[in-house]
């Protein structure tokens, strides 16, 4: 008997292999690599000492009294407050940035812990010069120094916070393997860890367990979930000679497997190298604000370097100096540290209450470039559960009557076709007789008794071992129903054939909705199913879908989305089992259904919270949404210095303007409230999936 099976439950953890993956903090939020090692709460608790430290070092401040107008009190050492403070928060505010530019300089990509290194140094080289009296500068950067650092720890806090820490794929993928196995010796079956299995050893597999090596069945026979390794929804018989595949479950009894291959050689290993692959061949492109920032760090440097040499030809040192500090200082603008990480916030915030948990920063900014959204099918556009389409009753017989038959002799059975066959009874208010006596047969249907007659429900398994041959009424109807790739099952009484019902997966109401708007903003839709061909079509058309790839085997789903991309398209891929993570993983973006499971979701930038496939859309208006909103903040960040810089520099300074390191400061915080309240006007964008059009 042909049956469907949920891939979801079928590629979940089983329950009792709980493995602690512990966090992981390092997280693509920076893709050159600022934060590794980072964590949101390393952010969190350096943001809060320097937040304390500023507090006094801002108030002891000679500057910003003169720009308040009080007096900071004055008492033996009070003039020390601000040095010995703002080193503190230098060297432990300041130390993610300066690890970080060290790391941006020596891979040749200058970004933002590169530009906020370069101006929190240069501040504080000058503030001790100033202190110390030395040359007689009046380079005071200390309030400057404590107010940037803390800003930028507030950011990249702030960034973290909205993206979550992700775990690791492959420790998903590692965990779809049972911690222990049950192996048979002479006097039985022992326990053993998985590590101890070696070729030739024979493993007891129990129904529902899942297996913990690949190999060949010897002994006994089962409906085996695959769906993990091949995507395909139904359940297959294996018997003996059959090989089977680490990682996958036997759903009904218990088999006896010959381990011919473990660890690094198995399929699901061959599954976690692909990922890793995927994974390291991603998209390096540098996020927006890092570019952004690497404009302003050349624009900084030149600027300064021009300012130093100008004024010095002028024939002023100490101005030359006081000029290039002023510069470098300013060049970090705090508005271009909280531009995109409140945009990031917001964004993420507002994608969460519509059901779209966005864990990496590129995933958002990645998706409005998108050309083609590539869905899997099982368990993403259909919901994975078999759903009843048709029935037909020979020689005119009733089809309300062989329905309620069939749900008769299948009410007492908890596979997914059966509760099918029962649910469209109950929903056609059938009246259900009694059955008594129910057995299942193996691969091959079920049996009961129903009103004194032994009626059986099969599929074509049954009717060879019953020695029947389907009518020519029943099979004009049943050969179209194959054709389209659904389960055909007959209903037999004795040794004559009622009829016959098709079971197909269900296609979700929300897909056809979500593939038209998605078409709607100029995106093509395509699918790829490890189902075969005629399933996969039946499907496409119903939906009006642009491409389909059919009978694909997981280590070629990947290669779907790299055979699109060598197209010069940019995919989004949306799927929902283990088989389709090296997929995601290859992907511009890497959406995983939520139903779906743990490493689909390791593997995935986005992970729609339901398995509503209409959120993508949200994902694809909150990604474009917030592109222009970092676009415009960056615009104010960048153009704010684009002109404070100059006039620091002492360009103007023939005609008597001259931006002072105080007003420099003052503009700069100015700009940062710009840029804040900006990032606030995303809350206007609806995103509710049930108004998708």
């Amino acid at each position: 008997m042909v049956h469907h099976h949920h891939t979801q439950t079928a590629a979940h953890h089983d329950h009792h292999n709980t493995h602690n993956h512990g966090s992981q903090d390092d997280h693509a939020v920076h893709t050159a690599g600022q934060h590794a090692g980072h964590s949101t709460a390393m952010f969190k608790n350096r943001f809060w000492a320097a937040l304390a430290l500023t507090v006094p070092v801002v108030y002891f401040s000679p500057m910003v009294g003169h720009l308040l107008g009080y007096m900071p009190p004055m008492f033996p050492g009070s003039a020390f407050i601000p040095p010995v403070l703002g080193t503190v928060i230098f060297l432990h505010g300041g130390q993610p940035f300066l690890k970080g530019g060290l790391q941006e300089l020596k891979d040749r990509r200058p970004g933002m812990m590169l530009l906020i290194g370069m101006a929190i140094s240069v501040a504080f080289l000058a503030s001790w010069v100033t202190s110390l009296g030395i040359g007689g500068f009046d380079l005071d950067f200390w309030w400057e120094l404590a107010l940037l650092v803390t800003i930028m720890l507030l950011g990249h806090w702030i960034e973290m916070r909205a993206l979550g820490s992700a775990q690791g794929a492959l420790d998903a993928l590692a965990a779809l393997l049972p911690d222990e196995a049950e192996r048979v010796t002479g006097g039985g079956a022992e326990t053993v860890p998985v590590s101890e299995l070696r070729e030739g050893d024979t493993v007891l597999v129990r129904s529902g367990a899942r297996l913990p090596a690949d190999g060949t069945v010897i002994d006994g026979q089962a409906e085996f979930d695959e769906s993990m390794i091949t995507g395909e929804s139904r359940t297959v018989p294996r018997s003996p000679g059959d090989t089977v595949v680490a990682g996958t479950v036997a759903t009904d009894n218990s088999v006896r497997v010959r381990v011919t291959a473990v660890g690094d050689n198995t399929a699901l290993a061959g599954i976690q190298r692909l990922v890793a692959e995927a994974q390291a061949s991603s998209s390096k492109a540098q996020a927006l604000a890092d570019r952004a920032a690497a404009f302003l760090f050349y624009f900084a440097a030149g600027a300064g370097a021009l300012t130093f040499v100008a004024w010095t030809l002028l024939g002023s040192v100490p101005e030359a100096v006081a000029r290039t500090v002023t510069v470098l200082v300013i060049a970090c603008p705090h508005a271009l540290g909280l531009a995109i990480p409140l945009v990031i916030a917001i964004s993420t915030e507002q994608a969460a209450r519509a059901g779209v948990l966005i864990k990496n920063r590129m995933a958002l900014e990645r998706m409005r470039t998108v050309d083609v959204v590539l869905f899997d099918k099982t368990g993403t556009l259909t919901t994975g559960e078999p759903e009843l389409k048709d029935v037909t009753a020979s020689d005119g017989g009733s089809r309300d009557g062989l329905l309620a038959l069939a749900a008769a002799v299948e009410a007492d059975s908890e596979h997914p076709v059966a509760r099918a066959i029962v649910r469209a009874a109950r929903r056609g208010n059938l009246q259900i007789p009694q059955a008594t006596g129910f057995t299942s047969m193996t691969g091959r249907g079920v049996r009961a008794t129903v009103d004194g007659r032994a009626i059986h429900v099969g599929g074509p398994a049954l009717l060879r071992e019953l020695g029947l041959s389907e009518p020519e009424s029943l099979a004009a109807s049943t050969s179209a129903w194959v054709e389209r790739g659904a389960a055909v099952l007959h209903v037999v009484d004795g040794n004559r054939i009622l009829g016959a019902v098709s079971l197909e997966d269900a296609v979700r109401p929300e897909s056809r909705q979500a593939v038209a708007a998605l078409q709607d903003r100029g995106l093509q839709v395509a699918m790829v199913t490890g189902d075969a061909r005629q399933v996969a079509d039946a499907v496409a058309h119903e939906l009006h879908i642009d491409e389909v790839f059919a009978e694909v085997l997981p280590a070629d789903k990947d290669k779907k989305v790299a055979e699109l991309q060598g197209r010069g398209l940019k995919v989004a891929m949306v799927g929902d089992g283990v088989n389709d993570s090296p997929a995601l993983a290859r992907a511009e973006v890497g959406i995983a259904i939520g139903a779906g499971t743990d490493v689909a979701m390791e593997s995935a930038g986005v992970v729609l919270a339901g398995n509503d496939p209409r959120a993508v859309l949200s994902m694809v208006d909150l990604s474009r949404a917030s592109y222009r909103k970092m676009w415009q903040n960056l615009v104010w960040a960048t153009g704010y210095n684009v002109v404070s810089v100059p006039l620091a520099a002492g360009v103007l300074a023939f005609a008597g303007v001259v931006l002072s390191p105080a007003a420099a400061a003052v503009l700069m915080s100015a700009s940062t409230i710009v840029v804040a309240l900006n990032a606030q006007l995303l809350r206007r964008v609806k995103l509710n999936p049930e108004q998708v059009r």
